[in-house]
């Protein structure tokens, strides 16, 4: 989205404009096979029965596409979002995904990545049908040398395939303006134990198709959902996923429909400090119709893996929503009116991630997989996707992320021998801890893992609320995102002290009995900040 009132300065590795961009990005001459599928009948929830077939394409050097009919796939596979959307009435019209296949029938490329070495290509695909992606072949081929992703396949009919984006009213930092791709390597995940990969999306990087094929334009109803994390995130424009400009520039209200995903509080008046599912409309990421979010429990989302969704009918509502990627269902944070002025939306049929429809290229954050839909897709159908994306079991790399466990035990202040302790073995995000006798119960164990978390329930970690820096910030319990206010450094001289404030964990007042809160607190090095791992 475009700026009235920017916000790069010192921030922005853009400054200069250069009129519309010459959309010169090509593609490289390579051999293919892509499966395609025709007909997709499914049964998720109460969906009825599934019958699959596949449709293939065939690239030559030329890079000209002939299709031809492939059997229909040997093994049964369940349904997956595209076939789930198919069904609801709102057909995917971009499938695209690092990590696996949208179509239970699709046995296509997933991506394309180019070695630095000799500047050669390879398209990752699946390891079967409807399965996940071969990261083995990734990791081979990129051995030894720097890979970068420079496409990301659509698995529809449509080939509404994204390449890196030339560039637009804001310059990227590739050759003419043009945006960069992602580290292929930076990302690694895991989904239901297999490798694979996630597109990191750091300041530059962006990825576009123009005239996609099929796309909602003008008020047409348009879904959207994407797979994404709370780990890597900002505040700056635009860390985006769905429809923009054709031209990469800002033509008005309403031209694009978006997710934004990040923590930018663009019209003021948030409550929390995000990351927030938003709608990029042109000209202002909204958390609502009037753009600022109010809502105590909207204050943000915490979860290594995160689905965000938004979907627009065009006229008279725009609904968003979230989820945990890993278990659970949706929670709705807005479904009202459009914004004053943006009704009816004017939507362009661009396709990109990453950036902002004027390409505007200071947002930051990771990408799985999400899907653009014709239609208004209902809350049913919408849930039923939720449940493949859950199914799907994302969770860290030892390559990356979480990072592995160490010893779990208690955490025994020095000042009473009573021990930190999250109160009735609440799982609830923002729970305040507290000293209560030591019981040895797992409201009460501790883990210390190597990207410096105190994880207790497996996904729950020691949190500095709110990134305070103030003496009396509250510590308590939240889903672990990997944010610096969760990593604490377990020092010689007994003290705990937080990596992103350097305050101290602290028994408030002195106190030695139960029910004495645990706090943040400047150090002092007495016995209410010194406590034993035993």
């Amino acid at each position: 989205m475009a700026r009235l009132h920017r916000c790069y300065s010192s921030h922005s590795p853009v400054t200069s404009r250069k009129g519309k961009p010459l959309f010169a990005t090509t593609t490289p001459p390579r051999a293919l096979r892509r499966a395609r599928p025709i007909v997709v009948l499914l049964l998720t929830l109460a969906l009825a029965a599934a019958v699959f077939a596949g449709r293939a394409v065939a690239a030559g050097p030329d890079a000209t596409a002939v299709r031809q009919a492939l059997p229909a796939a040997a093994a049964a596979v369940a349904p997956l979002p595209c076939d789930i959307y198919a069904t609801g009435g709102t057909p995917c019209v971009t499938a695209h995904s690092t990590t696996r296949a949208l179509f239970a029938a699709y046995n296509g490329p997933l991506y394309q990545i180019q070695r630095a070495s000799d500047h050669s290509y390879r398209d990752i695909g699946l390891l079967s049908a409807g399965g996940f992606a071969d990261g083995a072949s990734q990791t081979s081929f990129c051995a030894g040398t720097s890979c970068t992703i420079t496409k990301i396949y659509d698995q529809t009919t449509r080939h509404n395939d994204m390449p890196i984006s030339s560039g637009g009213y804001w310059k990227g930092p590739g050759a003419n303006g043009a945006d960069v791709g992602a580290d292929a390597m930076a990302l690694p995940v895991t989904a239901s134990g297999h490798q694979v990969f996630g597109v990191k999306v750091t300041q530059g990087v962006g990825y576009r198709v123009d005239h996609a094929s099929g796309a909602p334009t003008g008020s047409q109803p348009e879904g959207i959902y994407m797979v994404t994390s709370s780990n890597y995130t900002d505040q700056w424009c635009c860390f985006d996923y769905g429809s923009g400009e054709n031209s990469h520039t800002d033509t008005g209200n309403a031209t694009m429909n978006a997710i934004y995903w990040g923590t930018a509080c663009w019209f003021g008046g948030c409550t929390g400090t995000g990351p927030w599912v938003e709608a990029d409309l042109e000209n202002g990421m909204y958390h609502t119709n009037t753009g600022s979010n109010k809502d105590p429990n909207n204050q943000g989302v915490h979860f290594p893996f995160v689905s965000a969704w938004e979907k627009n009918n065009g006229t008279s509502n725009f609904t968003l929503k979230y989820g945990n990627a890993a278990a659970g269902g949706l929670t709705t944070t807005y479904s009202g009116a459009l914004p004053n002025g943006y009704s009816p939306m004017k939507t362009d049929s661009s396709i990109l991630l990453g950036t902002g429809g004027d390409n505007s290229v200071s947002g930051q954050g990771e990408f799985f997989e999400g899907a653009i839909t014709a239609g208004y897709p209902s809350d049913a159908t919408e849930n039923a996707v939720q449940a493949t994306v859950t199914a799907a079991g994302y969770g860290s790399s030892s390559g990356g992320g979480g990072g592995g466990t160490g010893t779990t035990t208690p955490l025994r202040s020095a000042n009473g021998g009573r021990c930190v302790d999250v109160p009735n073995a609440s799982q609830t995000n923002g729970t305040q801890l507290q000293l209560w006798d030591c019981n040895g119960n797992a409201n009460q164990q501790w883990t210390q893992t190597s990207a410096k978390e105190l994880r207790i329930y497996g996904g729950k970690c020691l949190d500095d609320e709110a990134k305070g820096t103030a003496n009396g910030t509250r510590a308590i319990i939240w889903d672990c995102n990997g944010q610096t206010n969760q990593q604490w450094n377990v020092n010689s001289d007994g003290t705990v002290t937080s990596v992103q404030s350097g305050l101290c964990l602290d028994a408030s007042a002195y106190g030695t009995t139960n029910g004495t809160l645990v706090q943040l607190w400047t150090c002092t090095g007495a016995t209410n900040q010194k406590w034993n791992r035993s």
